[in-house]
């Protein structure tokens, strides 16, 4: 690769005051990135006709004319490509008539190409691959079915069949070229189609992808060190010819690269979590405001009240807490500083808090702080002098606005408005090893209202991410050796924090973690757009899937399953996910046939484990004792009858996950049956849940002491409540009923799986 050629290319045009390269230019920028080879051309400026001598020297049967415009994106879309015979007088012909269709468009001229002949013929034979800068996530590559195909193939081909992407900062040209494989535009390069043949090998792919991937990143928006940043550049379509790929045309758009904001200090971070001071300003002493609560529910969560201070200018303590006058009054500096007043005061505020040096860190409880049109110009200045204090070296960092707070348990303050009579906060697990980090205040108000066995260590609420974003919070938990689970819930990402949290994703994943995300806005946008171009066919929502996945990134489409996945990672997280083989048992036969329906979501599949010999005799064993071997026989899943009790669900549950075969088990536990012991207060005396035999006792000791993952479901409403909840504060995972269980758990798996390739742990039973 010739960065200096690269850089005299962009330098050339930018000269000339454009923003786009010409195609033939673009093929002096694949040929000097070592990308692939264009076809012979020459290019002919408007008012010169093409000599003889010129037109003899094109020797194939064909010659394609071609408008030379930096602004038309689709040149046969407005009759700017043209495929004649090689006669000079067609080929004169077809550039004239060209040039007099287009005289009132920006043309510089036309351009002369070699006919290339295929290899092949039919749809999918033509590839596109482009990369192009995005707002969240630095440069992205893609690739799929190039050409007048590309378009049907986008709107309609399953995710991930027709284009795929990746980030070029985290992937490398072979493992975008194991992403490319599934791909229907491989299958048909590969030979893998009916009465195929290969066009081009893998290493030739390799070799393309890994040059796209270095251009990529050396014309980075993000890369100080370019002179010219690529925002956009693709090839569609390559063909195939003579076993190579050869580029039939090409687009780019540059610029200048971008200012990059200076990085939050993670240490500061870890003040906001773990303060041993914290201030209020905005809690009133005769009023039962915000700021208020927020000062109740922090003192009520135990934090040490002579650690806490009220700046207020009246000098009137607030429910014993002491009060300084103002932030110059402080003994010391704040690890935290509370802001609970309104949008129009806090701007100020920020600015004497940045000049005191007052605090390391920030909560920015008021909304309208960047969210309205009258705000955001404020909003832009507080980032603007925030950024160049930091790059200064002083300054707390910020999270928020429109923040509903933080809850650390590890830091024992709880900083939410919500009074606890509405969300009470008592801890439900022996050890709280999760995180949750969220945009919305409301979404972590809900999760833990409605189960509040998630119980996380840490619940953030970020608002508008003025400063502090979900990769500075994910990189912070990334590196906490107390946290195993991380959730976070996305509803935009500022310049280059998605890349920041796949990076920080990446880094939990290696460190053995697990981050559980659903990014909102799931946009059909990229397919209703206008199809044909990488930034089209490869949507926002698709390439934040895409590149979050690949990063380690377990990614729920809803928010139901967001907290199915939150809450059985964080069951599992110390269990050996093996491989994807499923041992399954229940006491119905529709929740056995549910479990088997749902063992495949997307395009991964759990497999149903076939039972060992052993196996088969031990459960044969236990129905024969029970009297059960005449009305079932062993199978899996393995429908255990109704009439099995307590004793026989936790004995079979037990066979199955010894069975040196099965990877994970799912296993239901039949409330409605009367020989379960499953109520709460039973008519029938010892048939409670208290009873020492009950299976809601005698689970969590299996589930605790096996080493493979167990997740149990209690197919039955209300009345069934109490078991569950017994079952789910002893540690044992609890689903409502067999398809989330089983779903669930599926996606965990492959999640795990994909995790243990990212560390070179690849499971042996896949």
């Amino acid at each position: 690769m010739s960065k200096q050629l690269i850089n005299d290319i962009f330098q050339k045009a930018h000269s000339d005051e454009r923003s786009t390269l010409f195609e033939h230019e673009v093929y002096r920028l694949l040929a000097a990135a070592d990308i692939a080879r264009a076809p012979r051309h020459e290019v002919l400026a408007k008012g010169i006709d093409p000599t003889d001598e010129l037109l003899a020297s094109f020797t194939a049967s064909r010659v394609v004319v071609k408008i030379v415009s930096g602004s038309i994106a689709h040149k046969s879309d407005v009759g700017g490509v043209a495929v004649v015979p090689n006669q000079p007088a067609a080929i004169r012909a077809a550039c004239k008539s060209m040039l007099a269709k287009l005289s009132g468009q920006d043309v510089a001229g036309v351009m002369l190409t070699e006919f290339i002949e295929s290899d092949a013929t039919g749809a999918g034979r033509e590839l596109l691959v482009g990369i192009r800068n995005t707002r969240e996530f630095g440069m992205i590559i893609s690739a799929g079915i190039g050409g007048i195909d590309t378009e049907l193939f986008a709107a309609s081909a399953r995710r991930g069949q027709a284009v795929v992407s990746a980030s070029t900062a985290l992937t490398t040209a072979e493992e975008f070229l194991e992403l490319f494989k599934p791909t229907l535009a491989y299958r048909k390069i590969a030979g893998l189609t009916r009465g195929g043949s290969r066009l081009v090998t893998d290493v030739a792919l390799l070799h393309c992808f890994a040059a796209f991937i270095r251009l990529a990143n050396d014309c980075s928006a993000g890369n100080p060190e370019t002179d010219f940043a690529i925002e956009e550049l693709e090839v569609n379509p390559f063909t195939c010819a003579a076993g190579a790929l050869v580029a039939l045309d090409g687009l780019c758009r540059f610029g200048r690269p971008q200012v990059v904001r200076p990085p939050r200090p993670q240490a500061k971070i870890n003040k906001l979590l773990h303060p041993t001071s914290i201030g209020i300003i905005g809690a009133s002493a005769t009023r039962m405001n915000f700021g208020r609560i927020t000062l109740k529910n922090i003192i009520a969560s135990g934090y040490e009240p002579s650690k806490l201070c009220v700046i207020n200018p009246d000098g009137q303590q607030v429910d014993g807490v002491r009060c300084a006058p103002n932030l110059g009054a402080l003994e010391r500096k704040l690890d935290l500083l509370i802001l609970a007043v309104g949008a129009d005061v806090a701007f100020g505020i920020i600015d004497e808090i940045i000049k005191t040096d007052a605090a390391e860190s920030v909560l920015l409880i008021p909304g309208g702080m960047g969210e309205t049109e009258a705000s955001r110009e404020p909003a832009r200045r507080m980032l603007e002098t925030i950024d160049n204090a930091r790059r200064a070296g002083v300054g707390p960092v910020f999270v928020g606005g429109n923040c509903l707070g933080i809850i650390s348990h590890p830091g024992n303050y709880d900083s939410w408005f919500i009074p606890a009579e509405r969300l009470p906060r008592t801890q439900k697990k022996a050890q709280r090893t999760s995180a949750l980090i969220s945009q919305s205040g409301a979404f972590l108000v809900t999760r833990l209202s409605k189960n509040a066995w998630l119980d996380p260590a840490y619940m953030v609420a970020l608002g508008n991410q003025n400063d502090i974003t979900h990769g500075d919070m994910v990189e912070n938990f990334a590196a906490n050796p107390d946290i195993h689970v991380i959730g976070t819930y996305v509803e935009g990402f500022k310049d280059l924090d998605g890349l920041a949290l796949a990076r920080a994703v990446r880094q939990a994943t290696l460190a053995g973690k697990q981050v559980v995300i659903y990014k909102a806005g799931q946009s059909v946008a990229g397919k209703q757009a206008a199809m044909g171009h990488t930034a089209s066919i490869a949507g926002d929502y698709e390439v934040a899937l895409s590149v979050l996945t690949q990063a380690g990134a377990l990614i729920a489409c809803d928010v139901s399953e967001f907290s199915d996945l939150f809450y059985l990672a964080d069951c599992m997280s110390k269990k050996i996910v093996g491989g994807k083989r499923l041992g399954a048992l229940a006491g119905a036969g529709y929740d056995t046939v549910a479990i088997g329906d749902s063992i495949q979501v997307g395009d991964f599949s759990m497999s149903l484990a076939t039972i060992g010999a052993s196996t088969r005799e031990r459960l044969v064993a236990i129905l024969k004792a029970k009297k059960l071997d005449a009305l079932m026989e062993v199978r899996n899943p393995f429908d255990i009858n109704p009439a099995a009790d307590d004793e026989v669900h936790l004995l079979c549950t037990e066979a199955m996950a010894a069975d040196p075969d099965v990877d994970a088990v799912v296993v239901g536990l039949d409330p409605t049956s009367p020989v379960v012991r499953s109520l709460k207060k039973s008519a029938r005396e010892g048939y409670d849940i208290d009873s020492p035999q009950s299976i809601a006792q005698t689970l969590p000791g299996l589930v605790a002491s096996c080493p493979k993952p167990i997740v149990s479901f209690i197919d039955g409403g209300a009345l069934f409540d109490p078991m569950a909840d017994k079952l789910m504060e002893q540690g044992v995972c609890v689903f409502r009923s067999s398809e989330r269980a089983t779903r669930a758990l599926v996606r965990y798996t492959e999640a795990r799986l994909h995790a243990a390739r990212l560390r070179g742990q690849a499971a042996p039973n896949i």
